[in-house]
C-alpha cells in the first residue's frame, strides 16, 4: 500500500445551540368595533375602528377571571358616543371628558335603551358578539363612536353613569350625521 493511499477515518461534528432561556407570553387586549350606517334601506357607510380597553375595564376583567369566586355578568351593554370623541385609558362611566353618550339628553335620540351584548363562544383567543346590535334613530344629530359598560351597577338606561366602562372607541373617519329612521348596526370583537 502506498502512503498516499491511506484513508483517514476521523471526522469531526460540532453543534451549537443558541437560544433564550426564558419563555414569555405578552398578553394584549385588543377590541374592534364595526359599524354600518343604513339610510332608507341602503348601506351608506361602513367602518371598522379600534377602541381603548380602559384601565377600569381591564381591572374588572382580571379581578373577575383570576380572583373572583362568584361573579354574575351584568350586561354588558353597548351605547353610542356623540361629539368629536377622544377616548383615554383613564376614562370611567362617571368621568370621560372627551365624549358624551348619545340618546338620552344628547342628540340624536334612538329608540329603546342601550343594547345588550350577546356573545358567541370564545375561540382562538377571541370573543365576538353573536350578531350586530341595531340602533334606530328617532332624531337628528351626530354619532362619533361606541362604548361598552358592564359590572356591578351597570344598567341599560341611557345617560346612566353606573357600572364599569369596559371600552370606548371613536370612528376613525369622524362623526356621522344622523337623521330620523337611520340605523346603525354595531358589532364588537375582542382578542387577547
Amino acid at each position: 500500500m502506498n502512503i498516499g493511499d491511506r484513508l483517514n477515518a476521523a471526522a469531526e461534528v460540532a453543534a451549537q445551540f443558541i437560544g433564550q432561556n426564558k419563555l414569555e407570553d405578552a398578553l394584549f387586549v385588543r377590541g374592534i368595533f364595526r359599524a354600518q350606517h343604513i339610510r332608507h334601506g341602503r348601506v351608506i357607510w361602513e367602518e371598522e375602528f379600534p377602541n381603548t380597553v380602559v384601565t377600569v375595564g381591564k381591572n374588572l376583567m382580571l379581578d373577575t377571571l383570576l380572583a373572583g369566586s362568584a361573579y354574575t355578568v351584568v350586561g354588558p351593554y353597548m351605547g353610542l358616543i356623540s361629539g368629536t370623541p377622544t377616548t383615554a385609558a383613564a376614562d370611567t362611566m362617571a368621568s370621560h371628558g372627551g365624549w358624551t353618550e348619545v340618546g338620552g339628553t344628547n342628540a340624536p335620540a334612538y329608540s329603546s335603551t342601550r343594547k345588550t351584548c350577546v356573545w358567541s363562544a370564545a375561540s382562538a383567543g377571541a370573543k365576538a358578539l353573536s350578531s350586530a346590535l341595531n340602533f334606530t334613530f328617532t332624531g337628528t344629530g351626530t354619532v362619533g363612536g361606541a362604548f361598552i359598560v358592564t359590572g356591578t351597577g351597570a344598567v341599560n338606561t341611557q345617560d346612566n353613569t353606573s357600572g364599569t366602562l369596559f371600552s370606548a372607541g371613536a370612528f376613525g373617519t369622524g362623526n356621522r350625521g344622523i337623521i330620523p329612521t337611520d340605523q346603525l348596526n354595531v358589532s364588537y370583537s375582542i382578542s387577547v
